[in-house]
């Protein structure tokens, strides 16, 4: 069964450092990502959680940071306790935000793979946006 990976780009009219900041920020996350508690360090091999509740259900998700290039460039696995699947290693995604900008317009895009059908890749795509939407308002 051959899984999807969505790559979807968001433009900020702010620079990258403030994009950043939105993405890694955990008092900034709270504000935009629906209450969601962000915990990571931000080094390579360190966790990264994001937990919260949702519809009065607590969650937390987590993974691992593989990949750092701080102010550019961050890649993490992740695995959502919402998803309905173990907590394994083939349950998991990795998913990667890289940052590039140009005039005082930064472009963020994302990847995230291990999408197991269409729908659910349409889905991921608008929840994206739609969290990012607000990380938007914060910071234009």
């Amino acid at each position: 069964m051959e899984k999807l990976t969505l790559n979807t780009e968001l433009k900020f009219k702010a620079p990258a450092a403030k994009v950043w900041q939105g993405l890694t920020d955990p008092e900034m996350v709270k504000a935009y990502f629906f209450g969601t508690q962000l915990d990571s360090s931000w080094k390579v091999g360190e966790p990264i959680t994001f937990s919260g509740e949702w519809d009065g259900k607590k969650y937390e998700d987590h993974g691992k940071i593989l990949e750092i290039d701080p102010g550019k460039f961050v890649k993490y696995s992740y695995w959502s306790s919402m998803a309905g699947t173990d907590d394994k290693p083939e349950n998991y995604a990795n998913i990667s935000y890289e940052l590039s900008e140009n005039n005082g317009e930064t472009t963020l895009h994302i990847t995230q793979d291990n999408i197991k059908n269409q729908e659910a890749k349409e889905h991921s795509e608008q929840n994206w946006k739609g969290v990012f939407e607000g990380l938007r308002k914060m910071i234009e």
